[in-house]
C-alpha cells in the first residue's frame, strides 16, 4: 500500500485518513518528507532570477507538505495516544526534524533571498508585507545572521533541546500513569459520587489492579476529586502523589532535563544577543518588554496572596471544626465546605446536570449556533487516529462548508494530562485548504453504559477549548504560516477565555444544564448563587497561577552559564523571592511535571494565560454591553478578530474590535484584585 502521507488526502476537507495510517508509515514519511523539502529549499535557495515574493517567500510557503502532513498527524498522536511504538518514533525523528529546521533557517543563501525581499516595498498588499517580516524575523531568531561558530553551536543546541524536550515528555507521561492512586476499597473514596467510584474500579481492574480503584493524575497540582473526598489520608496521598511526579528518585526524574533545558536555552539566547532567555521569547510577543511583563505580574501578586491567605483563614476554622490543621491537600474539601456556607453553593452537587453530550450538543455547539449561525453535523463516516475520537462537519449559516472538528474527551494511558486544541488541517488560500481542528480533554471514561457526568471545571474547559476551535475553524487568511491560532503565544489564550463566558449566560445554560436522570433544568437561584460565588477561591487560583508564571520567568532569567544543581532547592528560592511561597498553596505546575515550559511551548511565556485575560475580560464586557449572545455581535468578534489568525498585528484586531486598547479594570474585578 501506499504511503498515505506522501499524496493529499482525498477525505472530505483533506481530513488525514487515520484508518490508512500504521506506526510503520511514519519513519519512510518522515524520511521522503524531509528529503522532498530539503529539495524544494535547495531549489529556492539557488534561484538564478532575482528574488521576489512568488520565487522566494510565496514559494516557502507551498513548500514541505508533505513532511508537514506527516508531523502534523505524528504530533497529534504523541499528546493522544502515545503508544511505545510512537514514543520510539519520537525520539529517532525529533533530532533530524531540528536539524531540518536548522538546514532552513541556517542556510545563509536562503536568508539573502528573504533580506532582498525585504528591502522590496512595493507592490505587496498587507498580508503579503507582514509575512515577508514574519520570515525575515524568523530567520534572524533562528541565527542566520550568526557565524559559523554560531551556527554550528546553534545546531548542537536546538538538536539538544529537542532530545530533552521529548525525553521530559515521555518521563512525566510515564511517571504520571505509575504515580496514580491506588486504593483497596470503595470506603476510601467516600465522597466521590458513585459514577466516579464506579470508573476508578473499572480503572484499576484495566490497570492490572482488580478489586481495588485507581484515581488519575489529571496534569496540574490540583486534582479534581480533592474537593469531595472525606477521606483525609486518602486526600493526602493524592495531593502527595501529584506533588511528586518527576521528583521521584526513579528512572521518571524530570528535574535534571529541566535544568539542563534552562541552561542549554540561556546559552542559546545569549548567541542571539539576549540576556536570557526570558528576554529572548518575548521579544516577539504582544507584551511589549519583559519588564512590563514583570510590572503586571508584580501588581498582581501582593494582592493575590493577601486574598489567599484570608481564604485560609476561613478554611482553618473548618477545619479546626474537624479537629485538625489545615494543609495543601484539605484546602479544596474546606473551600467547597465554605462557598457552600457562604454561598449555599456546592460545585460537585451540579455533576448531574452536566452530561457530556448535552454539554457538547446544547451547550457548546449552541451557543456557536446562536453567536455565529454555525451547525455541526455528526460524521460516523470519518474516522479519527482512536475509537474515542469524533468527527463533526461544521457549516455555516449559509449551508456552506466550514471544516472539521474532532473531539478526543476521555483520558487513557496514552494520553498527556490536561487540555489542548490542535490544527489537523491549517486554512489557506495558497494551499487551498479548509481547517480542521481537534480538542482534547481527559474526562474519567465511566463504566459501559453510564453517562459521563462532568464537573463544574470540566464544563469550562469544554468551552475553553471550543473557543480555540473557533479561532482555528474561522481562520480567513492567504498563508499558512498566519492560520488561526498561530499568533503570538500571549495572545492565543485570548479567543479561547473569551469563549468561557457563554457557559452561564442564561439562554445557554438553560439549554444544556439538566439533570440527565429527570431532565429537570439547573435551577436559576442556583446559578444565581453560583454567579454571586465566583470571586470565592479567586486568591487561590490566581496565587497557584502567579506561582506557575514566576517560577517559570525564573527558570528562563538565567543568565548564560548559571547552572542549577539542585532544582527542587531552586524552584523554593524561586518562589520566595516572587513572594508566593505559601505552603498551603502550592504553584499550580511544579518544574518536575511543568509541561507547557518544558515540552509544549510556553517557556517564558506561561505568563500568557493571564496577559490575554485583560483582552478577554474586557471583551466580556464589550458582549455585555452590546447585547450579548447576538448574531451581530459574533459576526463582528469572527469578522474583525477570530479570521484574521496573524495576518494583522494582532493588538490592531483587538483596537479594530473593541476600538480602543483593553483596559485591565475589569480583569482586576473578576479576580477580586481591585
Amino acid at each position: 500500500m501506499d504511503n498515505p502521507f506522501l499524496s493529499a488526502s482525498n477525505l472530505p476537507y483533506q481530513l488525514p485518513p487515520f484508518e490508512q495510517v500504521s506506526e510503520d508509515d511514519f519513519l519512510p514519511a518522515f524520511d521522503a518528507g524531509i528529503r522532498e523539502h530539503a529539495e524544494q529549499i535547495q531549489a529556492i535557495a539557488g534561484n538564478p532570477q532575482a528574488p521576489d515574493f512568488d520565487n522566494t517567500i510565496a514559494a516557502l510557503e507551498s513548500s514541505g507538505q508533505a513532511l508537514g502532513r506527516t508531523a502534523v498527524v505524528f504530533f497529534t498522536l504523541c499528546a493522544a495516544h502515545a503508544t511505545d511504538g510512537v514514543q520510539r518514533i519520537q525520539q529517532e525523528i525529533s533530532p533530524k526534524l531540528a536539524a531540518h529546521e536548522d538546514a532552513i533557517y541556517l542556510n545563509r543563501a536562503l536568508f539573502e533571498r528573504v533580506q532582498a525581499v525585504a528591502g522590496q516595498e512595493t507592490g505587496l498588499n498587507e498580508e503579503q508585507a507582514r509575512l515577508v517580516s514574519e520570515y525575515r524575523r524568523r530567520f534572524v531568531r533562528a541565527g542566520a545572521e550568526l557565524d559559523d561558530a554560531g551556527q554550528a553551536r546553534m545546531r548542537e543546541l536546538n538538536a539538544r533541546l529537542s532530545e530533552l524536550s521529548t525525553d521530559f515528555s515521555q518521563r512525566l507521561l510515564r511517571d504520571t500513569n505509575d504515580s496514580a492512586l491506588v486504593v483497596e476499597s470503595a470506603a476510601e473514596l467516600d465522597g466521590l459520587p458513585d459514577d466516579d467510584i464506579a470508573a476508578a474500579a473499572a480503572a484499576a481492574d484495566a490497570a492490572g489492579h482488580p478489586g481495588k480503584y485507581l484515581l488519575s493524575l489529571v496534569l496540574p497540582t490540583p486534582q479534581p476529586a480533592l474537593s469531595a473526598l472525606t477521606n483525609r489520608e486518602t486526600r493526602r496521598r493524592l495531593h502527595t502523589a501529584s506533588l511528586q511526579r518527576g521528583f521521584r528518585a526513579n528512572g521518571n526524574n524530570t528535574l535534571s532535563i529541566a535544568a539542563e533545558m534552562a541552561a542549554l536555552r540561556a546559552e542559546k539566547a545569549a548567541l542571539l544577543g539576549f540576556a536570557n532567555h526570558a528576554e529572548y521569547a518575548t521579544d516577539d510577543q504582544t507584551a511589549p518588554s519583559l519588564a512590563a511583563i514583570h510590572e503586571m505580574l508584580g501588581r498582581l501578586a501582593p494582592a493575590a496572596v493577601r486574598n489567599a491567605k484570608a481564604e485560609a483563614e476561613e478554611l482553618r476554622e473548618a477545619a479546626r471544626r474537624d479537629g485538625h490543621e489545615l494543609e495543601a491537600w484539605d484546602w479544596a474539601y474546606y473551600s467547597g465546605q465554605v462557598r457552600k456556607e457562604k454561598f449555599d453553593v456546592d460545585l460537585a452537587a451540579l455533576r448531574p446536570y452536566f452530561e457530556l453530550e448535552r454539554v457538547l450538543q446544547d451547550g457548546v455547539f449552541y451557543a456557536a449556533n446562536r453567536l455565529y449561525g454555525l451547525s455541526f453535523t455528526e460524521r460516523t463516516d470519518l474516522p479519527g487516529y482512536h475509537p474515542d475520537v469524533r468527527v463533526w462537519e461544521v457549516k455555516n449559516a449559509d449551508g456552506t462548508g466550514l471544516g472539521l472538528f474532532l473531539g478526543d474527551y476521555y483520558t487513557r494511558d496514552t494520553k498527556n494530562g490536561g487540555a489542548w486544541m490542535n490544527s489537523l488541517v491549517h486554512q489557506s488560500r495558497l494551499l487551498d485548504e479548509p481547517p480542521v481542528v481537534i480538542n482534547n480533554l481527559n474526562i474519567p471514561k465511566p463504566s459501559a453504559g453510564e453517562p459521563t457526568l462532568l464537573t463544574f471545571d470540566e464544563v469550562v474547559t469544554a468551552f475553553h477549548e471550543f473557543g480555540h476551535a473557533l479561532h482555528g475553524l474561522f481562520s480567513d487568511v492567504t498563508y499558512p504560516q498566519f492560520s488561526g491560532t498561530a499568533v503570538p503565544r500571549d495572545f492565543v489564550e485570548y479567543p479561547s477565555q473569551v469563549n468561557e463566558m457563554w457557559m452561564l449566560w442564561p439562554e445557554v445554560v438553560a439549554n444544556f444544564a439538566r439533570h440527565h436522570v429527570t431532565g429537570e433544568p439547573l435551577p436559576q437561584d442556583v446559578i444565581d448563587k453560583v454567579l454571586a460565588a465566583a470571586v470565592w477561591g479567586e486568591g487561590f487560583a490566581t496565587t497557584e497561577y502567579l506561582g506557575a508564571t514566576l517560577l517559570d520567568l525564573a527558570w528562563h532569567e538565567l543568565a548564560p552559564g548559571e547552572t542549577v544543581e539542585d532544582p527542587e532547592a531552586f524552584e523554593a528560592r524561586a518562589l520566595a523571592d516572587a513572594g508566593v511561597d505559601l505552603e498551603l498553596v502550592p504553584p499550580r505546575y511544579r518544574t518536575g511535571y511543568f509541561k507547557h515550559i518544558f515540552a509544549g511551548g510556553y517557556a517564558a511565556a506561561y505568563y500568557a494565560y493571564i496577559w490575554s485575560e485583560v483582552l478577554d475580560a474586557d471583551t466580556v464586557e464589550w458582549f455585555k454591553e452590546n447585547g450579548g449572545l447576538a448574531r451581530e455581535n459574533g459576526d463582528r468578534f469572527r469578522t474583525e478578530l477570530l479570521s484574521k489568525g496573524n495576518s494583522i498585528d494582532p493588538l490592531q484586531a483587538f483596537r479594530n474590535f473593541r476600538g480602543r486598547d483593553a483596559d485591565i479594570q475589569p480583569l482586576l474585578e473578576r479576580r477580586g484584585l481591585a
